[in-house]
């Protein structure tokens, strides 16, 4: 059990993390990261190791490294594997695209492939000399989700006190055991904090605290904020941390971090009109309808010139067609997305809303024809590309309250549609 949480004050370092922050300055040193990921995973029960299960047809493992990749003052990520997951590891690089990751081998425990990661961030494989960071964040590659924010409060703190880490409250009472399975005594649970991650440190602190720890260190310890204390005398900071710093550890873990995933790509919609009135009405209408239904939603004409960036966004796409099909609109939105590599980490939605209006303004009643079997063609292309198409059929009417009914349904369908991502309704043509 670590030590109690004793607080300190930090005030200097604390004025300047909130000017941080404020985005008044900037990280000005290099910071690196370590990603320990070399353990079986046994909790899950899965014969894949957890950092390398896939939902959203992506490994865990390379959530976490974008999560960093995405932060401006972080240059380089160091994964540490166990060397049969070598070459998975470097095909997952290649596959999505991550850029200035370094894989190195991990040791028999946790403490060894830590410090084979930290070591390789100054000294190459044939011993030459690599320029160190000045501050290394240490985290867990099961932990996906942590924000900059954080991150920046973490390293600020290690570069002005040394180490710093994240802790999180006490959720259940700790307590000991006797030999003979009773109970011999428990903590009380307001002055301990469970230790979480990311932790930071200055690159020489956690470098000679590793140099100097004993066998037994390396054996059995896990804790490498106890290391910088122990071997090196830096008291760490210690920061709480948010909920969201839990790591995967069983399998209905990996469900739930599939669940987050889902819900953050499912906050924003683009409807694309093609310059149509009535398209653009009913797209107006949608936008009000799924933006009280807690989605953004921004309407345009096309996606040439200037709205052509909306594809490098988190966004998913609605594509709106009155009484024509709109195969070569989408067909031309999937090439677009595939260029700019917009599946590429996750899927990406696109809804065709198929609006049926007669030349007298009555609902059309014509049948669909062969629509229905080219939709499903076009959806299981797409699909391979990881491109999710759906498809919803309304016919309009005149009268106001049904067609505010009708666009209230094909809001709801398209919201649930978005944030379900299902592969299984693909290619469906859908009938509001």
């Amino acid at each position: 059990m670590d030590r109690p949480v004793e607080p300190r004050h930090f005030s200097a370092c604390e004025a300047r993390l909130d000017k941080h922050i404020a985005g008044l300055c900037s990280v000005d040193f290099p910071v690196a990261v370590v990603l320990p990921a070399g353990g079986s995973g046994e909790r899950t029960g899965l014969l894949t190791p957890k950092q390398f299960c896939t939902f959203l047809n992506r490994p865990l493992i390379s959530y976490t490294i974008q999560t960093f990749e995405r932060v401006p003052w972080i240059q380089s990520i160091v994964v540490v594997v166990a060397k049969e997951s070598l070459d998975l590891m470097m095909d997952i690089i290649h596959r999505f695209h991550h850029r200035n990751v370094l894989v190195v081998h991990g040791g028999s425990t946790r403490h060894r492939s830590i410090f084979n990661g930290v070591r390789a961030l100054s000294e190459g494989e044939d011993g030459t000399a690599r320029v160190k960071p000045k501050v290394v964040i240490i985290h867990d590659a099961v932990r996906p989700f942590v924000e900059e924010d954080f991150l920046l409060k973490i390293t600020m703190a290690a570069k002005e006190q040394g180490a710093a880490g994240a802790i999180r409250p006490l959720v259940s009472t700790v307590i000991a055991t006797t030999l003979e399975g009773y109970l011999d005594h428990s903590l009380e649970r307001t002055m301990y904090r469970a230790s979480e991650m990311p932790q930071g440190f200055i690159y020489d602190v956690i470098y000679q605290a590793y140099q100097r720890c004993s066998e037994s260190d390396f054996e059995f310890g896990t804790e490498c904020l106890h290391l910088a204390l122990q071997y090196c005398g830096t008291n760490a900071k210690l920061i709480e941390g948010p909920p969201t710093l839990w790591k995967v550890t069983y399998k209905r873990d990996l469900a739930a971090a599939e669940s987050i995933v889902k819900e953050t790509l499912s906050q924003s919609a683009c409807v694309v009109t093609g310059g149509s009135a009535q398209a653009t009405e009913l797209a107006n209408a949608l936008q009000r309808s799924m933006s009280a239904l807690d989605m953004e939603v921004d309407v345009i004409s096309d996606l040439i010139g200037d709205n052509a960036k909306s594809l490098s966004k988190e966004w998913n796409f609605i594509q709106v067609s009155v009484n024509s099909s709109c195969f070569s609109e989408v067909g031309k939105m999937l090439r677009a997305l595939e260029e700019a590599d917009r599946a590429l980490l996750h899927p990406v939605v696109i809804i065709w809303v198929h609006l049926n209006v007669s030349e007298d303004g009555s609902s059309a009643s014509e049948p669909m024809g062969g629509e229905p079997a080219a939709m499903m063609e076009l959806a299981t292309g797409a699909k391979l590309g990881n491109i999710l198409v759906y498809g919803i059929q309304l016919h309009h009417s005149k009268e106001a309250t049904l067609w505010g009914r009708s666009v209230e349904k094909v809001a709801q369908m398209s919201c649930a549609l978005i944030r379900d991502r299902s592969p299984a309704l693909t290619g469906q043509l859908l009938q509001a």
